[in-house]
């Protein structure tokens, strides 16, 4: 399936398409959006970064060159769509901000590795089926899953590298339930799943949104809170005052950094990230990037799949 063509907004002079560096890493830019180390539909090395698509115009692979200044090449029907894309990704539409840091983690932080630039892919349905995995299950468990999605409707990217397609919305809309369940997803996020790849060209319509209307839109479906639509704004629309409430680790890690709290809520998290509204979601990163967590008090968390119940 391909979504009607969405127009760009503001884009800028194109040019030769050549990626030009910002400021920070471009390795860390991209990984944002590699959904795990075996992602299917990404590759990414020290010098190439690869990534299979469905664009509004058809299957796309785009392709970025990360040792020199060669323009950004693409393959297949969605070509020109991914190569206009390439600003927002590599974070050249990104302007950034001035940050006064309220809090001496913050300082440290913005000081050792500068403001993180936001990076936008535009490609709204499959980060928000990503992000739905991740409801109720660890990071690595989604990651397995996104794998099992790809591999189930396994349809091969265009281009010289070897890449799946991301999910096709028609296959995922028409899936059984039983099937998800051998993938390891269970009933509630396989429903969400179905109902918003049913809504395929509806949820893409949000990279033509303002991002406040974006976020309404993702809510209004069922499964769809404020954690799942944060996730997914912040990678398909580089939304950099994103902030994932519900997640079951970042309230401690914030209230921890900004506080030494080794517990937090929600609520504490926001009201000492208010100081920095606007660009929240700069500050999360930037927070890990330097590699703080909260205190573990538990033992690890075990991992079992329904698939084998």
């Amino acid at each position: 399936m391909f979504l009607p063509c969405t127009p760009l907004p503001d884009q800028p002079d194109l040019g030769a398409l050549t990626a030009h560096r910002p400021t920070n890493d471009l390795r860390l830019l991209l990984q944002r959006h590699q959904h795990g180390r075996y992602d299917p539909t990404m590759s990414l090395t020290e010098t190439d970064f690869w990534r299979a698509a469905r664009t509004p115009d058809g299957p796309g692979t785009l392709h970025i060159s990360m040792v020199n200044d060669a323009p950004a090449t693409a393959f297949g029907p969605g070509a020109d769509w991914l190569l206009a894309t390439v600003p927002w990704l590599i974070a050249e539409t990104d302007v950034e901000p001035s940050i006064a840091a309220q809090h001496s983690a913050v300082a440290k932080a913005l000081h050792k590795h500068g403001v993180p630039r936001v990076s936008a892919n535009r490609l709204v349905l499959p980060e928000l089926v990503f992000a739905i995995l991740g409801q109720r299950v660890t990071g690595l468990e989604a990651m397995r899953q996104w794998s099992a999605l790809c591999r189930h409707s396994s349809e091969a990217a265009p281009g010289p590298h070897s890449l799946l397609l991301p999910p096709n919305p028609i296959v995922l809309g028409n899936t059984p339930g039983w099937q998800y369940h051998r993938m390891g997803i269970e009933r509630s996020r396989a429903d969400t799943i179905a109902a918003v790849c049913r809504r395929a060209v509806r949820v893409q319509e949000v990279a033509a949104m303002p991002l406040a209307e974006g976020y309404q839109r993702l809510m209004a479906f069922s499964g769809i809170g404020l954690w799942t639509a944060a996730t997914t704004m912040s990678s398909s629309m580089g939304d950099p005052d994103a902030v994932a409430v519900g997640d079951f680790h970042l309230k401690n890690i914030i209230s921890y950094a900004l506080a030494g709290e080794p517990r937090g809520t929600d609520e504490r998290m926001l009201a000492l990230l208010e100081p920095y509204a606007g660009h929240r979601g700069r500050i999360v990163e930037v927070l890990l990037r330097d590699g703080w967590s909260a205190p573990k008090y538990g033992p690890r968390q075990q991992i079992r799949s329904i698939s084998t119940w």
